[in-house]
């Protein structure tokens, strides 16, 4: 029986490794899900928040290096974890653990990100966090009214929201696994900054539309689950790099 394929999921600004917890259940057999903690944050509360971008990836990349060398892979990020992903697939390969794919969703390229979100590096109050919350969409009002609920949430968000803002990206030999990019109609991300993605590897890559704002991977759960199941169908087979 062929190895499974290790999906590790990114939280996007904010969240932590539960925000893919539904997919567990929804996902075929050969597909097992790993989503990634980020210090801060759920099992990883007592660890600090990190606001150093490549500090951040190092210590990913370190953490994942062991499993992403005993068998095939993808890497999935949404928004910030997007950015966090590419960066992950990138030093895993540099390492000799290059991924079977990869798949951004819900954010520009790094090298398209000049005229998107450029204002998320600098700091916010907490009222300034409500009111991006508000208008990204995908957060319940009562949630957003709820002060204890604000008070656990908004200083990682503070946190996510500076990872994504001074993230600079490196000049690094390009990917040679898949790539595929996917975006919500009414998101931010205009095409061209989605279609930037192709610039970071050599393989194949795909820009896919999903309907929906900006937290359409699960606004649209039924689309993105059925679109990754036949993205990934077979990749298991496959050995990383090809």
């Amino acid at each position: 029986m062929a190895a499974p394929l290790r999906l590790f999921c990114l939280p996007y600004s904010g969240a932590s490794a539960m925000a893919y917890a539904r997919w567990r259940r929804e996902l075929p057999a050969h597909i097992e899900l790993c989503p990634v903690e980020l210090p801060g944050r759920g099992s990883r509360l007592g660890e600090p928040l990190q606001t150093d971008f490549p500090a951040l990836a190092a210590q990913l990349a370190a953490e994942l290096l062991p499993r992403a060398r005993s068998g095939p892979y993808v890497l999935l990020g949404h928004s910030l974890g997007a950015l966090l992903a590419c960066e992950l697939a990138h030093r895993l390969a540099a390492a000799g653990a290059p991924p079977s794919g990869l798949i951004a969703s819900g954010t520009a390229a790094p090298t398209a990100r000049d005229a998107y979100d450029k204002d998320l590096g600098r700091p916010r109050t907490d009222a300034e966090l409500i009111v991006e919350l508000r208008q990204r969409g995908g957060t319940p009002e009562e949630v957003l009214a709820n002060a204890e609920l604000m008070s656990l949430t908004l200083p990682v968000l503070r946190a996510d929201f500076l990872l994504c803002g001074t993230h600079v990206p490196r000049t690094q030999t390009a990917l040679t696994c898949p790539l595929w990019a996917w975006g919500g109609r009414n998101d931010l991300a205009t095409a061209e900054q989605l279609q930037a993605w192709a610039e970071q590897t050599r393989g194949p890559f795909e820009l896919s539309w999903f309907e929906g704002g900006h937290f359409f991977i699960h606004s649209e759960q039924a689309a993105v689950l059925a679109r990754l199941a036949a993205t990934l169908h077979g990749r298991a087979h496959l050995q990383a790099n090809v």
